[in-house]
């Protein structure tokens, strides 16, 4: 079966940065859609950003210049540099693939932003 596993998280003081990875298996990750959702306390998950299998990428306005999505075909994995963290980018983070149009996700990585 198709599974996510994440990782990367951890404590950063406002103004660090993180990288979050995602390796994929089980199934064609070059023919899978990637994306970073997160969700924090009392908030509904959100989308942080996506790529498609062609590369293509989309961020969600408030990480657009901070964060960076990308993968690696090679490895199975999906990146999420995050850049110049402040306290509302403290979430659990969820990796997501799009796999023969079923949704699949991880178990989620915890980022805490102190400041």
């Amino acid at each position: 079966q198709v599974q996510l596993v994440e990782s990367g998280g951890g404590l950063v003081q406002a103004g660090g940065s993180l990288r979050l990875s995602c390796t994929v298996s089980g199934t064609i990750f070059a023919l899978t859609d990637m994306g970073w959702y997160r969700q924090a306390p009392g908030k509904q998950r959100e989308l942080v950003a996506s790529i498609t299998r062609r590369g293509t990428t989309n961020y969600a306005d408030s990480m657009k210049g901070r964060f960076t999505i990308s993968r690696d075909v090679a490895v199975n994995t999906v990146y999420l540099q995050m850049n110049s963290l402040n306290s509302e980018d403290t979430a659990v983070y969820y990796c997501n693939a799009v796999s023969w149009g079923k949704n699949y996700w991880g178990q989620g990585t915890q980022v805490t932003v102190s400041s």
